[in-house]
């Protein structure tokens, strides 16, 4: 019981857009290859400028760390793409910290807590934005979603299912432990 009803709302949250103006606009990190967003990230970063050009922000944070040799961060690789895609940099903070979503959520909980942001509309898949959002509250960070209708993620009813039961286990661990659970080449975190 527990299961179907934490995936039918995985599934419900993944469905709505609350987009609305916000002191910052959150992308998730995902895999980043010598300085260039994934597909998946690249898909975000997109949504995210998107969001920016129709006045709801003034700000975008992007965020992720970086793996052993990786050169960049998944944050500086963010603000690099929205940078050479017109978006001023005054806009651009890159929080280049964590490994996971729970990681670089609490970084910007202590960006937001020092700059004063008080609002974040988080970008993400949509299957991610439940557990997402339930970690950005739980860091006392009021947050929104507005995910990404584009990308690999969102391309067809299998990968859907697939990630909807992903997320469905990382939310309810989550939600037992209060850790983030390791879900490496997924872009989930």
């Amino acid at each position: 019981m527990v299961v179907g009803a934490t995936a039918f709302r995985v599934w419900q949250v993944a469905r709505l857009d609350d987009r609305r103006p916000v002191d910052v606009v959150v992308v998730l990190g995902a895999a980043q290859y010598d300085g260039s967003p994934s597909p998946i990230f690249a898909a975000r970063l997109r949504h995210a400028q998107q969001l920016y050009k129709d006045g709801l922000t003034s700000r975008i944070a992007t965020v992720g760390g970086r793996k052993a040799g990786d050169g960049y961060t998944e944050a500086s690789a963010g603000r690099r793409y929205l940078a050479n895609r017109g978006v001023p940099t005054s806009v651009l903070v890159a929080i280049g910290e964590g490994s996971d979503t729970l990681e670089s959520l609490r970084a910007v909980a202590g960006v937001a807590g020092r700059s004063g942001w008080h609002s974040a509309l988080l970008v993400s898949d949509p299957w991610h934005s439940l557990r997402a959002r339930t970690m950005a509250r739980d860091y006392d960070l009021p947050s929104w979603t507005s995910p990404t209708r584009s990308g690999p993620v969102v391309q067809t009813r299998q990968t859907q299912a697939r990630y909807i039961v992903r997320e469905t286990g990382a939310l309810l661990f989550y939600r037992l432990t209060h850790a983030s659970v390791e879900t490496e080449g997924s872009g989930l975190g």
